[in-house]
Parts: C-alpha cells; structure tokens; sequence
C-alpha cells in the first residue's frame, strides 16, 4: 500500500497472472454520499477525468461522449455506454480502451467494462475500487499496450478522483 496523501491511500495491481483485468483501490477521506456524486455526475467525473461531459446524464444503456480536456489528448474523445448505476454503491461502463489510432475502426472490438465500486472504511472513508476487465478481446496487436496504459492511468485517475472529492 503506497501513502499518496493526507486524504488517499492506493492499492492495486495488473495482475501478475492474467492480462484480462486490472484492478485499483484507493481509500478516500470524504462522504460515500462525496465520492458518489463524483463518480455518477458526468460534469463531475469529466472534471476530475479530464472529459468535457458537461449537460450529458450517466444513464443505463445510454451513451457519454465527450472530448478530452488533458493537455496532448485534446484530439481524443471519452466515449462510453453506461451499463449500471446502483447509486451508492456502483457504476459500471463499456469503452474501447486505449482507443487513440484514427485509423483503426474500433467499432468491431469488443469493449472492456469498467466498474468502479464503493465500501465504507474506517475512520469516515471510503474505499473506491476500480476494475477493468475483458483486455483478453482486445485484439492482440494492441492488447499489451491498451493493458499497460490503462493499468498506469487507473493509478493516477484514482489520484486525481480522491483529490477532486476530499476538496470538493
């Protein structure tokens, strides 16, 4: 377990026996009622992500799509299709990952689900915990690299989460 702060402390790996999935915790120093809205809130979660999702809404079987706000990925878009929502408690949406090459068509991959949930922990936090899985479809060519940027991204998009709802 690494300290990242006062208010988050990270755990997680990619897996040492499987490519399929990654997964990552965080423990967070605010509400779950805090955390919550910064995962369910897309203006919330585009703000602390780095997507321009304002007016959209997280709904089941319904689509966010938003351009990128992180300097040198401005030219990329967050796109996903929202599969759950079970307020307080989880969030859950299919995305092509690591999906940068305009010349690929990424339509025809299977996506990965990415889920994030939350527990309460002790001494008024939360423990958000993030998994991605379903890297074993992504095609070969490009499933060591989407794996390998997404398992370093997850580690510091649960830095940024914890920052944007211990100071929000």
């Amino acid at each position: 377990m690494t300290t990242l702060s006062s208010s988050a402390t990270q755990t997680g790996s990619a897996s040492t026996s499987s490519t399929d999935r990654i997964e990552r915790s965080i423990l967070i120093k605010a509400s779950r009622e805090r955390v919550w809205r910064a995962l369910s809130s897309a203006d919330e979660f585009g703000a602390w992500f780095g997507a321009d999702l304002s007016g959209q809404h997280f709904q089941p079987g319904q689509r966010a799509r938003g351009q990128m706000t992180i300097p040198g990925h401005t030219e990329h878009f967050f796109d996903v299709v929202v599969e759950r929502v079970e307020p307080q408690d989880l969030f859950s949406f299919h995305w092509h990952p690591y999906a940068f090459d305009k010349a690929v068509d990424y339509s025809k991959e299977t996506p990965t689900l990415v889920t994030f949930t939350l527990q309460d922990a002790p001494g008024s936090a939360v423990l958000l915990t993030v998994v991605e899985s379903g890297f074993d479809k992504v095609p070969a060519r490009r499933r060591g690299e989407a794996f390998e940027m997404h398992g370093r991204g997850w580690t510091a998009q649960l830095d940024n989460v914890a920052r944007y709802a211990g100071s929000n």
